[in-house]
């Protein structure tokens, strides 16, 4: 980032200084106007100087700092940055990872709710997704920060695919409560089941990334 030490080597320079939001306003290069290819890039190098920096630091603090870097600056900061991002790239899968993240801690018991719901129509990805038993507010709100955690610990596609899991499951339950829903309540049962689409292809996308970057081509 920008004249953002602290996410790059060395490590200890992160430890003793909070993050600084990466704003777009950094790449106006007139008055009147930033210029969307430098936002862009802007966006594309702040995600890789963030991955980078996890990656090369075992230090469990900053790597909470990472995972609570949409508390800390507020997700809108980094929606800013990365959320115009082409969804199969680094910046705009790494986006997905906080906003999803963001919605679980926001709302738990009801994403308990949707996950309990399609849990038992999609096993395997259950298990992927990699939920504490009985998947309950607080073990789903664990189990994002623990994905988030394993984004900036080199197994990158790794915390992509146990996302798209998650949002795979949570998709199912929505469906299923939208069509129990579908008499007593038609606008909500249209709303989730407009989200569950939703959720799905931000897991194809999740998952196209995922492979993306095993083979060195996410960026």
């Amino acid at each position: 980032m920008k004249g953002h030490p602290a996410l790059t080597p060395p490590a200890t320079t992160f430890r003793h200084h909070k993050p600084k939001p990466f704003a777009p306003m950094d790449f106006d290069p007139f008055e009147g106007g930033a210029d969307p290819a430098r936002i862009s890039e802007a966006a594309h190098l702040s995600a890789q100087a963030l991955v980078q920096a996890g990656k090369l630091n075992n230090d469990p603090e900053v790597r909470e700092r990472l995972v609570r870097l949409a508390e800390d600056e507020g997700l809108e900061v980094i929606a800013e940055l990365w959320s115009k991002a082409p969804a199969r790239s680094l910046p705009g899968s790494l986006w997905r990872l906080y906003a999803i993240r963001a919605a679980t801690v926001g709302n738990p018991e009801a994403m308990a709710s949707f996950f309990a719901a399609g849990a038992h129509l999609a096993q395997v990805e259950r298990v992927v997704a990699g939920a504490a038993e009985p998947p309950g507010a607080e073990e789903l709100c664990a189990m994002t920060s623990s994905i988030l955690s394993g984004a900036f610990d080199g197994e990158f596609d790794v915390a992509l695919e146990r996302t798209a899991a998650y949002c795979r499951v949570i998709a199912l339950g929505q469906a299923e409560q939208a069509d129990a829903a579908e008499l007593s309540h038609p606008a909500r049962a249209t709303l989730m089941t407009s989200r569950a689409h939703a959720l799905v292809k931000t897991a194809e996308d999740l998952e196209s990334a995922a492979a993306s970057w095993r083979r060195g081509e996410l960026d």
